[in-house]
């Protein structure tokens, strides 16, 4: 029982470790102190600009963006990569394609979503979503090409049809891999989300926050829009973490 209770401490000495070796840094001035305000300063701004601060409403509007992204990106993706990974010709027929758009930089398709969907909200979700797509259905078909053959088989030795070994056993056997791609998708669309409320033309947002933050030498509101966002990210991925694990107990066994 006491071992179980350091180890639900173990995390804390990491984060406990980084504000010291931050306080000593300050303290020494090894960094110019206008560049990086001490562990006070930046909590203070971060709680100020959550509790009733801008910071909190542009957290919100992150939070939103990054949702519905990764919700259009869901949509879309894991019908496909059903549809492709169980078929492994038709997989291979499209594998370039997918690779060569999952290895591009997000960033570099900026300028082909502003064509598509002009400034504002709609570029910002639809590149995001688009990234997070591409992780996805990588993820989704990649499991369902490797679902165990031994459950396939079992099925169709008790007559099931291909519709229903698609959809209760090889979805089923995806789920864990499944996950992995939401888990991924979410943390990609979040970082585009951020790129882009810095880069098109966003009024709000995290991104445009911590952008506006270190245009005015406003460096602890800069340091809390970024800890605000890497909040945010570790939070999603939690959030998920504990989905999967509600609902793919089963996973490996």
């Amino acid at each position: 029982m006491r071992g179980s209770n350091i180890d639900y401490l173990l995390p804390v000495i990491g984060v406990v470790g980084l504000v010291m070796v931050w306080y000593v840094t300050v303290w020494l001035e090894v960094v110019d102190p206008v560049l990086l305000p001490s562990p006070v300063q930046t909590f203070e701004a971060l709680w100020k600009g959550m509790a009733g601060g801008k910071l909190g409403f542009d957290f919100i509007k992150t939070v939103e963006r990054t949702t519905l992204a990764t919700l259009i990106a869901a949509a879309i993706a894991i019908p496909l990569g059903i549809l492709l990974g169980s078929s492994e010709r038709v997989y291979r027929s499209f594998e370039f394609v997918v690779d060569f758009f999952r290895s591009t930089p997000a960033s570099a398709l900026f300028p082909l979503f502003l064509v598509l969907f002009g400034v504002g909200d709609k570029t910002k979700i639809a590149v995001a979503a688009f990234g997070a797509a591409l992780v996805i259905l990588f993820n989704v078909a990649y499991g369902v090409m490797n679902a165990r053959k031994t459950r396939i088989l079992a099925a169709r030795v008790m007559g099931a049809s291909r519709l229903r070994i698609l959809t209760d056993v090889m979805l089923l056997e995806s789920l864990p891999q499944t996950f992995i791609g939401l888990r991924n998708g979410v943390s990609l669309a979040l970082v585009i989300i951020v790129v882009a409320e810095m880069f098109i033309g966003s009024r709000d947002g995290l991104g445009q926050r911590v952008f506006e933050a270190q245009q005015l030498f406003e460096m602890p509101e800069m340091y809390a829009g970024i800890f605000a966002a890497g909040a945010l990210g570790y939070g999603l991925n939690l959030l998920f973490l504990f989905i999967e694990r509600q609902f793919v107990h089963w996973s490996g066994k």
